[in-house]
């Protein structure tokens, strides 16, 4: 294995394609906890940053529905999280080859989402990129694996292994030395666990994003929330907002959040599960639906499928809005994201 930072640059530039635009809200502090308004919150994990904003109601009863969020996030994380040495995702992985693993229903439905993106995407999504575990790419830790690791972890690679019995509430690789990557179908299902606690706490109005995947239910001040769109060409710059009110989702991939440059080539975290290798082809896509299974783990499908399989995936789903940007500097949007994104003033 060689570090990626030997022979080549580090790429210190991360954006997310979607953020929330929030106009004036501003952070909440225990000196405000009287105040009325929208109050927001951020806290770190998932690899990334997670803000709340939620609105209507007493300060104090919002803070408190929203750590209340955050803290059923994080229970989902330490289940799903391949990077936590005591989550059920590293205790399947484990036991591979060897016996089979109990699993809560809400582990089983996600790792039914990844089985049924895997079987409609003929294979581009793989939750069981896991084996590939050569690759690093967090800040200070970069580092890819040599071709001849790369081969080896293949041959651990294929989620036809992964058999799920929801009668007994087990998952089982059936294969030793495999392993679960969940990071491209689990974030979405937990911004969901938070948005339906602060549902569950009264909170009709929120918002929750974390690394570019966002959330929103009801409105902010009585308007629509709006969500910007990164030009994945310029990430200065804004292709425009969408608005989203009572409930919507508009998820992002990309090769621009985590990743280096080696040898004149982008690295990224998005791994091919055919080569091994990071995806080429494709910069970013956004997908705007009323429906968080209808988009949950597409994007990084797409991003493996590459732009040719963009206009016919939208085609065949639609009921989402797409974006996609080629890393030739090609631009696809479908008629739904075009009518959706509204131009930003100033």
């Amino acid at each position: 294995m060689n570090d990626a930072r030997q022979g080549g640059q580090l790429s210190r530039r991360r954006f997310a394609l979607a953020l929330p635009l929030l106009g004036a809200v501003s952070w909440a502090s225990p000196a405000l906890a009287q105040a009325k308004g929208p109050q927001r919150a951020s806290r770190n994990f998932m690899g990334t940053r997670v803000d709340i904003v939620a609105d209507g109601g007493d300060a104090r009863q919002l803070q408190a529905a929203m750590d209340l969020a955050f803290a059923e996030m994080q229970r989902l994380e330490g289940l799903l999280s391949r990077y936590q040495g005591d989550s059920v995702v590293r205790r399947i992985g484990d036991a591979s080859g060897r016996h089979a693993v109990a699993v809560s229903p809400e582990v089983m439905a996600i790792l039914r989402n990844a089985q049924a993106v895997w079987q409609g995407s003929a294979g581009a999504f793989d939750p069981t990129v896991g084996a590939l575990s050569g690759w690093h790419f967090e800040p200070g830790q970069q580092a890819m694996p040599a071709a001849a690791d790369i081969s080896a972890a293949l041959r651990h690679v294929g989620a036809r292994q992964l058999q799920l019995d929801e009668r007994a509430g087990t998952a089982y690789l059936a294969s030793p030395g495999m392993a679960l990557d969940l990071g491209g179908i689990a974030k979405l299902p937990i911004l969901a666990a938070g948005l339906r606690v602060l549902e569950r706490e009264g909170v009709a109005n929120a918002l929750i994003n974390g690394g570019g995947d966002v959330l929103a239910s009801g409105r902010l001040q009585g308007r629509p929330w709006r969500v910007g769109v990164r030009d994945p060409r310029a990430p200065e710059k804004l292709l425009g907002a969408i608005e989203v009110e009572g409930f919507g989702v508009v998820a992002s991939s990309g090769d621009y959040e985590r990743g280096f440059v080696h040898q004149g080539r982008r690295l990224h975290h998005v791994l091919d599960p055919h080569t091994g290798w990071p995806t080429q082809g494709v910069h970013g896509v956004a997908l705007l639906a009323r429906d968080v299974q209808a988009v949950n783990g597409w994007g990084t499908a797409l991003m493996v499928q590459g732009m040719a399989a963009v206009p016919a995936w939208s085609a065949r789903h639609p009921g989402v809005a797409v974006l996609a940007a080629g890393a030739d500097g090609a631009l696809w949007q479908s008629s739904g994201m075009a009518a959706a994104l509204k131009p930003v003033a100033g």
